[in-house]
């Protein structure tokens, strides 16, 4: 008899649903790792978007000079007065930083001479910066300012500026009262008329008679 090599049909078939085992396998694998990579860069673009909003915030706050009103009544905002960094090309510019109640979102207004809450007549650039805001606090003494931020699920993000000081309030000078002057009208009595008295003649000379 001659020795065949080769397999049966009971090899291939295990080897067959091996096969389909570690292909499951590899695919769930591959899917789970697609699906960290889709989390990762969620994570990456969620952070990247905090770190450009700290990084815009820090450079309004460094340019500004220190007119800084931080109010937390029916939303948590910061308005700068002054600053010099403008997104949009501006020399200066008074940008707010609001949390609005809707989704806890953060803004960024740019503009000058509005008041909030802002008006459909005003001129101003309003940025979106992120969502699901859970802190923002900033706290202004003396020459420091501390910043604190943080969004759902995430690491808190803090920075510390020193150097800006609140600007100082001028008094206003007094001016010194004039008091008025009153002239006086002096009245001059006219002085009594002297007599003349003849002049003595001058030696050798013999005055003239009647």
């Amino acid at each position: 008899m001659f020795n065949r090599k080769g397999f049966t049909l009971l090899e291939v078939l295990i080897s067959i649903a091996l096969m389909g085992i570690v292909i499951v396998a590899l695919f769930s694998s591959v899917d789970m790792l697609q699906n960290s990579n889709e989390h990762l860069l969620k994570y990456l673009k969620k952070s990247k978007k905090i770190t450009k909003a700290s990084k815009v915030l820090y450079t309004d706050l460094m340019g500004s000079d220190g007119n800084i009103s931080i109010k937390k009544d029916e939303f948590s905002r910061v308005c700068i007065e002054e600053t010099k960094n403008s997104l949009y090309a501006l020399p200066t510019a008074k940008v707010c930083w609001v949390v609005l109640k809707k989704n806890k979102t953060l803004v960024r207004i740019e503009g000058n001479g509005y008041d909030l809450p802002v008006g459909l007549e005003e001129r101003v650039e309003v940025d979106s910066v992120m969502k699901g805001l859970e802190i923002f606090d900033i706290y202004h003494e003396k020459d420091k300012i501390l910043v604190l931020m943080q969004q759902e699920g995430k690491e808190p993000i803090s920075f510390m500026l020193q150097g800006i000081s609140m600007p100082v309030k001028k008094k206003p000078v007094a001016k010194p009262a004039v008091k008025p002057t009153t002239t006086t009208s002096k009245t001059t009595t006219p002085a009594a008329p002297v007599p003349s008295t003849p002049s003595a003649p001058a030696p050798g000379v013999v005055p003239p008679t009647e």
